[in-house]
């Protein structure tokens, strides 16, 4: 059974769609009780819902901080993150955005795509969305 996970920790969906579904699979054995699939955030402080502008760091960090927040409703966290696919509008940045996103990570980071875009929602640089586990105990 699908859950639509929802928190007012991270920005509203600005479109038709969830910021996380969570897809069951206790039954399927002793894998995660759940796997998490993550809609992309871009920065938006979620207090104002308006764009996070500054630096590539600044735009990064407010992303991962929403991610965080939607993980952390659907009962998950950044250890048990699958698969990221970032999204900048350009590639000049990788190295900055990678070093903040990279924070997050510290022990086994997920498996990732970095795509250039020509461009992305509200005029943001930088958009991450997530694949994580939900383990066992957690609600």
């Amino acid at each position: 059974m699908n859950e639509v996970i929802s928190t007012a920790g991270a920005p509203k969906a600005i479109g038709p769609y969830s910021q996380a579904v969570a897809i069951r699979t206790d039954s399927l054995g002793s894998g995660p009780r759940a796997l998490l699939f993550l809609s992309g955030q871009i920065p938006l402080d979620p207090a104002t819902g308006e764009l996070v502008k500054g630096t590539i760091e600044e735009e990064t960090r407010r992303v991962m901080e929403n991610l965080g927040a939607v993980l952390a409703a659907g009962g998950s966290g950044f250890q048990h993150v699958v698969k990221t696919t970032v999204y900048l509008t350009d590639l000049a940045d990788f190295a900055r955005m990678n070093q903040v996103y990279g924070g997050y990570f510290p022990a086994a980071p997920p498996a990732r795509a970095t795509v250039q875009v020509a461009a992305l929602p509200r005029g943001a640089r930088v958009e991450i969305d997530a694949v994580a586990a939900v383990p066992h105990g957690s609600s």
